[in-house]
């Protein structure tokens, strides 16, 4: 046996996907014209619909007429489904009430009857009314004719119409379904996309804007008590500003581009939060005024870029929180690297409280509090936990776990 070419499923192929590229207009039109040609062929003029058998009349240009009336029309059974149903009925009824030969041609009837039940949106009810009428009055009008057929056989062939328009009927309610479900999984995967470019912006644009508010009101009183130090507290509010301006880029370079393209980008992957950053974060608010003390356990390892951002985030919330509700108070950031999964720990003193009295609660975040619950999505995303509150001694804390999962893997 010689093997087969490469070129030879492509020669295959090609045919194939012209066709399925073509217009259903030209689909049915085919359809159309072989079914009416083979409405000619002798051999099979015993298969098709037949119903009346009244004594039968030789052809002539008026069955001819009729055949071409059953198969052409299909060519638009998906454009217009009732029309082209009227006419293929309309012909079928004309041609077993004249007592013509059976013909190939009549299985017309059975696909104009499949495609109405598929494709007809507007007028189903109606249009189911009018076909069974209709069929009524041509039974009538074959039994006056003499046909020898029972009210059983008119019924059995009633039956059998309607199987064709109820298998079109379920074709449709099953297209509608999948329709259906792929309109509300877009639906539903948008309004995911968009939760997760809002708890982004918040991550980023929250933490540095508190950091450059914190450093632009102490460069404001250093100006009165400490002329010579608020060049510093200036300098940092640039310096924040430029690293905002850093992960906004970023963040929209990510969101443009797919994750693959994204990942592969020595220029994304210089700006991308990592836990190699955590120490800029920590330097940052160190700037802003806030005390942090930053320890790090165990081999740091390269994770996935979802682990990264998920460790990244847990320590910039817990750190803008600082700023926020607990400004100079000793905050104290700890990453435990193990070989299943990252432990984060981020503490910030508080007031301590008193024997028997209830723990130190935060003031609620007058902008909703979207930060923390974003947080816990993140960690769960990544089959991570995270819990927040405040400490019995005073305080608050952040506590992350996440699975560790390497890049290499």
């Amino acid at each position: 046996m010689s093997p087969q070419l490469p070129w030879d499923r492509a020669l295959l192929r090609a045919p194939l996907d012209w066709w399925e590229e073509r217009g259903a207009f030209l689909k049915d039109g085919v359809l159309a014209l072989v079914l009416a040609l083979l409405a000619f062929v002798p051999t099979l003029s015993n298969i098709g619909a037949q119903i009346g058998d009244l004594p039968e009349r030789s052809a002539s240009v008026l069955s001819v007429g009729l055949i071409v009336a059953q198969t052409l029309p299909l060519a638009a059974r998906r454009r217009w489904p009732a029309g082209c149903l009227a006419v293929v009925a309309g012909a079928f009824a004309a041609y077993q009430a004249l007592g013509f030969a059976t013909t190939f041609g009549s299985l017309g009837l059975y696909l104009a009857l499949y495609s109405a039940g598929a494709h007809e949106v507007r007028f189903r009810h109606g249009l189911v009314g009018v076909v069974s009428a209709g069929y009524a009055v041509l039974a009538l009008v074959l039994d006056r004719l003499g046909s020898p057929q029972g009210i059983a056989d008119y019924l059995a062939f009633y039956l059998t119409l309607a199987a064709f328009w109820l298998v079109g009927s379920t074709v449709r309610t099953r297209r509608a379904g999948e329709e259906q479900r792929r309109r509300l999984a877009a639906e539903v995967a948008a309004a995911a996309e968009r939760a997760r470019i809002a708890g982004e912006l918040h991550d980023v644009v929250t933490h540095h804007v508190t950091a450059m508010v914190v450093q632009a009101d102490a460069a404001q009183f250093q100006l009165t008590s400490a002329p010579d130090k608020a060049g510093e507290g200036l300098s940092a509010v640039s310096d924040t500003g430029r690293r905002a301006l850093t992960e906004l880029r970023y963040l929209l370079g990510v969101l443009e581009a797919t994750g693959e393209s994204a990942s592969a980008d020595p220029a994304r992957a210089d700006r991308a939060p990592t836990l190699g950053r955590l120490g800029d974060l920590v330097e940052q608010a160190r700037r802003s005024g806030q005390p942090v003390e930053f320890s790090e356990q165990g081999e740091r390892r390269a994770q996935s870029v979802d682990v990264e951002l998920a460790a990244y985030r847990v320590v910039q919330e817990a750190l803008t929180n600082a700023m926020k509700h607990a400004a100079g108070q000793t905050t104290r950031v700890l990453v435990r690297h193990g070989e299943e999964r990252i432990e984060i720990k981020v503490t910030t003193d508080g007031p301590t409280a008193s024997p028997g009295a209830a723990p130190a609660v935060r003031k609620p975040d007058p902008a909703g509090g979207r930060g923390l619950a974003g947080l816990r999505a993140r960690a769960r995303m990544v089959d991570g936990e995270l819990e927040a509150g405040p400490r019995p001694e005073g305080g608050f804390e952040v506590h992350a776990t996440i699975p560790s999962k390497p890049a290499s893997e």
